[in-house]
């Protein structure tokens, strides 16, 4: 245990910088202009230009790598609510118009989140300037009213009142919004150039590419005959053969994909623009660039393309000596940013590691792309069109209606029926499962929804996998920070030295009460708040100190033998902050009520670790601290966070939220500027994080489910430059939040039972982890937290229990647990503290080269040790008969739902055009068709929902493989109709 007390950690050095980023990994604009043969200039463009970083540095630095971690944002599995979520299932859709006359839906579904036992609400809200979703919790005890919802999506006035919907028609119309957010599926233009050209006209002229672009078209998909193709087309005849005899086609992440190939599209020797090619590869958002040729060649510009409409350019060049693909990318300058960032230098010699870049790259640019004006407008006009079309339509039917359902429409969403109305409902919401699990699967078997894929390829390892760091922590948390290796941890229990794999070390008994702590290892300091209300303190202690009484054992110190180690002035403290960067001096800024205390400590390197050790272990570091000044607030601070300026002479300054409000204050004027006021009427602040990109301060302001980015430009005469920038943008979370934690270049929020993670660029969503009961214990430097894990207690369960518990089917109102989940039966909870290393997060450069995308997800497997950790590489799989028996069932559940049969014969026309199963050695797995599109899809909830992973000892998983299903309730299982493949 005393092994980590002697250095410093790598996540400690990390930690204090991990707020550091740049947005020139992501390219910088540039205007661009192309030319013809005599020089005359043609076109010119705005750019943003990614082409990897200019030179190599081998020294790490944060913020700076050689590979990157390739993630799809905003993936679909993660935003299309209405289709995962509410389409099939048994939930309420709302009409209204607000204050302004314009007409909304709500719709409001409560799902078991993930089958993980985690119940909550989901909600959309369709209104013409777009969707916004959120999530909920639910109660046993607490019903939740329509109005409430709205409130917390910031709608609180209305011209007519919400009035539900019951026609099941209504899910059909509903799905059409979500479709506005944009396709499921891709197309891509490929165009190919030779050495030399320099126009578009030369370019969509060659009709044969070399043998190194026919390898490329080959690394990208594999060669469809259009005529009878019945899968995604993009756009080209699949009857007549007007658009070529073939072209280049994938799966990718679930995500149909075609490529329209300027060498397979008609030529024509008559027409040298070449219209045809032009038409397709015209329309397409994003365009890969094959260009022949040495690197000092004349290079390809966007320029030289004549396109209104192509936004991204992927230019791709072969260097035959080392058997590379090299790549730059060109984005129009409306584009916002994107990843992931190109590494340094953008050279791939791995062919399948270049597919999966380029591809995540280009779905990622055309999400990208709708985001512009040029498409969002056009999309925001659509779904007002739409809305109020369908408002129309159903109003009239809804004056007609005149029963009792129809007064739920301000009350509570799943009310209790009376029992004279009880059959009629439960008969609509029959036919209303039926109607939506019919349009569900034929959505499906269209194309139109992401395949959940789950192969036999090996796992992939995220950023934020975490690791189990000490199994059943019986004690609650206060607060704590990190300690070299360990875990220094407040509890009801007093002050605990927590270590993985050992037994915790008393340091303070339970008489002191830390509220707040950090450890400041440089420093050889452990700053603490201990008490509450008038009694409360700020306390200092040398951590040599401190750690000669646990080495030696001593004594375990109490509130009473603390008194040399307080601070003056600061008795009724609720509050303070520090700055992140300490390495000269140390700032702590003080909240007493609705006043600042500002504190310092000068750096003396006397006080590090290696020289403290010589001081008398008595010696209290309180007379280094020096009080500076008093700054009076017109309230009491709730969030407070240094920022600190580029000189550090007189333009420090604090971000302080209070009332609806962030303001900054001058720490050597104490005058504050306003930064940000909240529009809304009730106001949760959950933080103010401090981030430096290329050394300038920018502010994460976060409240409700909003985060806002606002560049804080240095002092400028005594004030603060607080401006609308180009670089501000704001995002909101699915879910309220109470803590934040940035991590370039990750954002993570921390829910009562989800980690939600977003790229803190440019707010997209990355991945959402379900974690039952989380709660976040430290974050200074690697990320800790504690979650509740359901175990087994008998392993004799039915598997008829284990699989109505896993069932896919939402539960009704009448099957709603009325117990929170500790009371489950047969089940023992263990609370369990896990760790995230920070190196993970934002050093992943040169510990990890870049790896797949195409992992299937990792599946959680509960363990008696807890829920999540590394990535079990071992199969759990369930046994052939089993599997078997639950395809059976889950087949039987939707094809049964529909009101006709497909006809055998057209079901066995399908199956002929379309291979059943795609061998693709692009992507180590087996590729999804049509038709096995309806049997992946219904196993969305067993292959999701695993969002943590969990390592186990070899004993434990013996015994596990010998128990009931009940013991390990997710299983990584691909059904291909009869076809079953085994994990084992």
């Amino acid at each position: 245990l005393m092994k980590c007390f002697y250095s410093s950690s790598v996540s400690e050095d990390l930690g204090c910088r991990r707020g550091e980023f740049s947005r020139k990994h992501y390219g910088s604009v540039e205007l661009l202009i192309s030319s013809d043969a005599d020089g005359a200039i043609q076109r010119a463009g705005r750019f943003r230009v990614e082409n990897g970083s200019s030179g190599e540095n081998t020294d790490y630095t944060p913020g700076t790598w050689h590979r990157t971690d390739v993630h799809l944002e905003n993936p679909e599995c993660h935003t299309r609510w209405y289709f995962k979520y509410f389409l099939g299932k048994v939930h309420q859709n709302y009409i209204g118009t607000d204050a302004e006359k314009n007409p909304f839906f709500l719709s409001v579904v409560l799902s078991d989140q993930n089958n993980q036992r985690v119940p909550q609400y989901h909600s959309i809200l369709w209104r013409k300037t777009g969707t916004q979703k959120i999530c909920l919790p639910y109660s046993p005890t607490k019903t939740l009213s329509v109005k409430s919802i709205l409130s917390a999506m910031s709608l609180d006035k209305f011209e007519k009142s919400p009035r539900e919907i019951f026609h099941p028609e209504i899910q059909k119309d509903l799905l059409v919004l979500e479709e506005q957010e944009g396709s499921v599926n891709f197309k891509f233009g490929v165009l190919y150039a030779k050495d030399g050209q320099l126009t578009d006209d030369e370019m969509f002229s060659n009709e044969t590419g070399s043998e190194s672009f026919q390898r490329f078209l080959h690394l990208l998909g594999d060669t469809i005959t259009l005529k009878g193709w019945t899968g995604y087309r993009g756009g080209l005849d699949t009857k007549n053969d007007t658009t070529g005899t073939c072209s280049i086609y994938t799966v990718f992440q679930g995500h149909e994909i075609m490529f329209h190939v300027s060498t397979m599209l008609p030529y024509s020797r008559e027409n040298k623009q070449q219209v045809e090619r032009k038409r397709h590869i015209g329309n397409d958002i994003v365009t890969i660039v094959f260009q022949e040729g040495e690197e000092y060649s004349p290079a390809f510009k966007p320029s030289m393309i004549r396109s209104h409409f192509t936004h991204i350019f992927a230019l791709v060049r072969y260097n035959k000596q080392n058997d590379s693909y090299r790549l730059k990318i060109f984005s129009e300058e409306s584009v916002p940013l994107f990843g992931p960032p190109l590494p340094s230098p953008p050279v791939f010699t791995n062919h399948q590691e270049f597919r999966d870049f380029v591809l995540v790259k280009l779905i990622n640019g055309e999400k990208a792309t709708l985001e512009t004006p040029t498409f969002s407008q056009k999309r925001q006009r659509t779904l007002d069109m739409l809305i109020r079309s369908l408002y129309q339509d159903l109003m009239p039917d809804l004056h007609k209606v005149n029963n009792m359902l129809n007064r739920r429409s301000f009350s509570d969403v799943l009310p209790e029926s009376p029992k004279s109305t009880r059959k009629k409902e439960e008969a609509r919401q029959a036919e209303f499962v039926r109607l939506g699990q019919a349009l569900k699967l034929k959505t499906t078997v269209k194309g139109d929804a992401t395949a959940n894929l789950a192969t036999t390829s090996f796992c992939k390892k995220e950023p934020w996998e975490s690791q189990s760091f000490c199994s059943n922590f019986p004690h609650e948390v206060v607060c704590a920070d990190s300690w070299g290796q360990s875990l220094l941890v407040s509890t009801d229990a007093g002050i605990l030295l927590v270590d993985d794999g050992q037994p915790s070390v008393q340091v303070f008994d339970k008489t002191l009460q830390i509220k707040q702590m950090h450890v400041l290892e440089a420093l050889d300091l452990l700053i603490a708040r201990t008490d509450k209300g008038k009694d409360s303190r700020l306390l200092v202690f040398r951590l040599s100190a401190v750690q000669k009484d646990i080495e030696t054992k001593q004594m375990i110190r109490s509130k009473y033998d603390c008194r040399e180690n307080k601070l003056e002035r600061t008795k009724g403290c609720h509050l303070y902050a520090i700055n992140t960067h300490h390495g000269s001096e140390l700032r702590i800024v003080v909240a007493i009520r609705n006043k600042l205390l500002l504190v310092t400590k000068k750096y003396n390197p006397r006080n590090s670790l290696t020289s403290s050790s010589l001081l008398s272990s008595s010696e209290s570091p309180v007379e280094e601290f020096q009080y500076i000044r008093e700054i009076c607030l017109s309230d009491p601070p709730v969030i407070m966070t240094l920022v600190d300026g580029p000189t550090g002479d007189s333009d420090n300054m604090i971000c302080v939220a209070y009332r609806h409000q962030f303001d900054l204050v001058n720490e050597s004027t104490g005058e504050s500027y306003r930064l940000h006021h909240v529009e809304t009427n009730k106001v949760n602040f959950v933080a103010a994080i401090d981030v430096y990109e290329d050394g300038e301060a920018g502010l994460l302001l976060c409240y409700n489910y909003v985060c806002q980015y606002r560049k804080v430009y240095p002092f400028n005469g005594g004030s603060p430059l607080i401006q609308p920038s180009a670089y501000d943008f704001h995002f909101s979370w699915n879910q309220v939040p109470y803590a934040v934690v940035c991590a370039f270049p990750y954002i993570l929020a921390f829910t009562t039972d989800s980690i939600e993670i977003r790229l803190v660029v440019n707010g997209n969503l990355v991945h959402t982890a379900v974690v039952p009961e989380l709660q976040l214990v430290a974050s200074r430097s690697d990320i800790y937290f504690k979650a509740t894990t359901a175990v087994s207690g008998s392993s004799d369960s039915s598997s008829k229990e284990m699989s109505s518990r896993s069932s896919p089917q939402t539960p009704t109102v009448y099957e709603m647990p009325e117990r929170p989940l500790s009371s489950l039966e047969g089940e023992v909870l263990c609370k369990n503290l896990y760790k995230i290393p920070l190196s993970n997060l934002v050093g992943r450069s040169i510990e990890r080269p870049l790896k797949s995308p195409l992992a299937p997800k990792v599946i959680t497997t509960t363990t008696s040790s807890g829920i999540a950790s590394l990535p079990v590489t071992h199969s759990l799989s369930l046994s052939r008969m089993e599997i078997k028996e639950i395809a059976s069932r889950t087949r039987k559940e939707l094809l049964g739902l529909l009101d006709e049969p497909i006809p055998k014969t057209e079901s066995a026309q399908k199956q002929k055009k379309v291979p059943r199963r795609q061998s693709d050695p692009k992507q180590g797995a087996v590729r999804s068709t049509s038709s096995d599109r309806i049997i992946s899809s219904s196993f969305e909830s067993y292959s999701e929902g695993c969002h943590l992973s969990t390592s186990s000892d070899p004993d434990t998983l013996a015994n596990r493989e010998e128990s009931s299903p009940s013991s390990y309730p997710f299983q990584l299982i691909s059904l291909y109709d009869e076809d079953i493949i085994d994990l084992k």
